[in-house]
């Protein structure tokens, strides 16, 4: 099951979808800030953006490890069909 196609396929749509996640928050922050008026809740967000990502890099690697250490690599993610 490991680095077999649909394993493949299930980490780049992964990586789309936070890929995305990320370019929408991006996108958002600034209209945020103009529309609260207040800067700091922007940088808040940017924190929690990184946070998400750190988090899901963490969830790929230890997935890639337990792979190669012969678990079954599902990545933590459900299954996108």
């Amino acid at each position: 099951m490991c680095f077999s196609l649909v394993w493949v396929q299930q980490l780049i749509i992964w990586l789309i979808v936070i890929g995305a996640v990320v370019a929408i928050i991006k996108l958002l922050i600034p209209f945020l800030d103009s529309l609260t008026g207040m800067p700091i809740i922007g940088r808040i967000l940017m924190i929690v953006l990184w946070a998400f990502v750190a988090i899901a890099v963490v969830v790929i690697i230890f997935g890639l490890l337990s792979c190669l250490l012969g678990g079954s690599g599902t990545l933590g993610f459900p299954p996108i069909r």
